[in-house]
């Protein structure tokens, strides 16, 4: 499966993004979805993931409430909602893709198939 993260922007602390993963090549609800950011001079980090068919999600702690993913197979479409920005969000997002089977959710390890990712830049 390839992989392509967009709707990346500026915009002020308090606002909302939604960022899109299109998915092309096999069945995409063959695969769970994860989102990961890396900010600079920071590692990678998980932000959300939900599984293969949507049934199950997974937060990180500082993104709880305020983000929300979502996926439309029928589209072979992942979203991330992005809402209450905040200027330690602004980071590199990218969205990942793992085959059904063992599924570590929020490991970076855990994922077989990687997108480019988008810029979220918040200012405050």
């Amino acid at each position: 499966v390839q992989l392509q993260a967009s709707g990346g922007g500026l915009v002020q602390a308090g606002g909302s993004l939604r960022l899109s993963c299109a998915a092309s090549g096999r069945t995409f609800s063959s695969y769970a979805v994860g989102w990961f950011r890396q900010a600079p001079g920071k590692e990678r980090e998980f932000v959300a993931a939900i599984s293969w068919t949507g049934a199950s999600t997974y937060y990180a702690d500082s993104v709880k409430g305020r983000f929300t993913i979502s996926r439309d197979n029928a589209k072979n479409m992942a979203y991330l909602q992005m809402n209450s920005l905040k200027p330690e969000d602004t980071a590199v997002y990218c969205c990942a893709a793992k085959i059904q089977g063992t599924w570590y959710a929020y490991s970076q390890y855990g994922y077989d198939y990687w997108g480019q990712g988008t810029l979220v830049t918040v200012s405050s």
